[in-house]
């Protein structure tokens, strides 16, 4: 196991109160997880904007929208590149969900996670199911070359009720 992943902390679990943060969605738009309480939300923490994998990944979200919003729930794609980079890749691929840059200071947010790998600085490949009152209900660490495509969050967010 490299030695990265022997002291990365493990990602937040099932049961735990989802920590709120606030992150840029634009230049000048922000957008702060309590801004949902009251419906689902899915982040998707996720490590480079433009890397084959989050592009499969973060596309196939895109498409799959119409299942997602069946329930209800928010998609928030999460990275600490940033934002121009994201308005770019989210116009490029055509992305229908916002892109939120964890990028000053640099992986905050994906620390209050445990979604941050510090000895590549970029977030983990994880994904987290809010329900509406702000506890996630359902995590999962992929591992970095991995899509880990929808069931998983569509199978959670059913099971949300």
């Amino acid at each position: 196991m490299p030695r990265a992943e022997a002291t990365k902390p493990p990602i937040l679990k099932a049961g735990a109160k989802a920590p709120d943060f606030t992150l840029k969605s634009t230049p000048d738009q922000s957008v702060s997880l309590r801004d949902f309480l009251g419906r689902p939300v899915v982040l998707a923490f996720y490590p480079a904007d433009w890397s084959p994998v989050c592009t499969d990944q973060l596309g196939l979200y895109a498409q799959v929208m119409s299942e997602f919003k069946k329930f209800n729930a928010e998609v928030l794609g999460i990275s600490v590149d940033g934002i121009w980079s994201h308005l770019a890749f989210s116009n490029d691929r055509k992305l229908n969900f916002p892109l939120l840059s964890d990028f000053e200071p640099k992986g905050a947010v994906s620390k209050m996670y445990g979604a941050f790998e510090a000895a590549v600085g970029e977030s983990a490949r994880a994904l987290f199911v809010i329900d509406k009152k702000g506890v996630i209900r359902w995590s999962y660490l992929s591992p970095d070359g991995v899509n880990p495509g929808a069931d998983g969050i569509l199978s959670a967010l059913e099971d949300l009720g």
